[in-house]
C-alpha cells in the first residue's frame, strides 16, 4: 500500500499547480493525474453534476490503485469532498479548500479576507463556511473571476490585458480594509505576479497548493502510507485533448510534459 502512487484530479489542468506542489514537497512520491478535459470547466455546472464527475472520478482511480486521493479543484473540493469521504471511507481524501482556509486565518492580522474563485465555488459560500467554522469572527469577501481561467490557459498571465482584467474583478474587493486574498482555484497562482502588482504590497496571498501538499504529507504520515521507493513517477490521465492539455501544461508545471506520458481514458 506504501508504494502505490497518489491520486490527483482536477476538471482539467489547473490542478497541475497542486502536482507542482506535491512534487516539491514529497520528492518520492508518485502520482498519477486525472485531468478531466472532456467535461471542462466544473465550475459553471451544478453541484449534482460535479458530485457525479468526482465520484466517477474517484472509482475509476480507486481501480487503478492509489493509495490516497487529493481533489486538486476547489469546486469539487466546495461541493463533492463530504459525499466522497462518506461514500469510500477507506481511502483518505484530501481536498485544496480546507488547507487553503486554515492557512488564510494563520495568516490574516486584521480579520479581513477575501477570496477569488470560480461562480460555483463562490455561490457554495463553501471557502467562507470553513474559515468562520475555524474564526467566526474572521470576514470573508469574494468574488467571481471566471476570466481568470482563460488567461492562466493561454499563458496570457502578464501584460496590460490581465492587469485590466485583474483591476476590474480586485477593485471592488479592495474598497473592504483585507489584509489576505486566497486563490480559490488551482488555476490563479500562475496569476501570482500580476494579482500582487494590482493590490497593495501588505495584502498577502494564500496559495491552496502548497498549503495542500503540506497537509497531504502530514495525512500520509498520519497513515503511514509514506513511499519506502526512492523512485518518483508521474503519469497523467485525460479523458479529452491530450494535444491541448500538454500545450497548457507548460504555464503550469516547472517542467515539460511529452506526448508520451499523456494518455487518453474513457470511463
Amino acid at each position: 500500500m506504501r508504494n502505490l502512487p497518489i491520486g490527483v484530479f482536477d476538471s482539467g489542468v489547473g490542478g497541475l499547480t497542486v502536482l507542482a506542489a506535491l512534487q516539491q514537497q514529497l520528492p518520492n512520491e508518485s502520482f498519477i493525474y486525472l485531468g478531466d478535459m472532456a467535461r471542462l470547466p466544473y465550475g459553471t455546472k451544478s453541484p449534482e453534476t460535479i458530485e457525479r464527475y468526482s465520484l466517477q472520478i474517484c472509482d475509476y482511480l480507486i481501480k487503478r490503485g492509489i493509495k490516497m486521493l487529493v481533489v486538486a479543484c476547489n469546486t469539487a473540493s466546495a461541493l463533492a469532498l463530504p459525499s466522497l469521504q462518506a461514500q469510500r471511507p477507506h481511502l483518505p481524501i484530501i481536498g485544496v479548500l480546507q488547507p487553503g482556509a486554515r492557512a488564510a486565518c494563520a495568516t490574516t492580522r486584521t480579520g479581513h479576507i477575501a477570496v477569488i474563485a470560480t461562480e460555483a465555488t463562490v455561490n457554495s459560500q463553501s471557502y467562507t463556511h470553513a474559515i468562520q467554522l475555524i474564526q467566526p469572527e474572521i470576514n470573508v469577501v469574494s468574488a467571481s473571476c471566471s476570466l481568470f481561467v482563460a488567461l492562466a490557459e493561454e499563458g496570457w498571465t502578464n501584460g496590460h490585458i490581465s492587469a485590466a482584467i485583474t483591476q476590474e474583478y480586485l477593485n471592488p474587493l479592495l474598497k473592504d480594509p483585507i489584509d489576505t486574498l486566497v486563490l480559490g482555484c488551482t488555476h490563479f497562482p500562475v496569476l501570482s505576479d500580476t494579482i500582487k502588482a494590482n493590490i497593495s504590497p501588505h495584502i498577502k496571498l494564500v496559495n491552496s497548493a502548497i498549503a495542500t501538499a503540506e497537509e497531504v504529507s502530514q495525512s500520509l504520515e498520519h497513515h503511514q502510507l509514506n513511499t519506502q521507493n526512492k523512485i518518483s513517477t508521474v503519469e497523467f490521465l485525460v479523458t479529452d485533448s491530450p494535444n491541448r492539455f500538454i500545450k497548457t501544461s507548460k504555464f503550469f508545471l516547472p517542467y515539460t510534459i511529452d506526448n508520451h506520458h499523456v494518455t487518453l481514458i474513457d470511463f
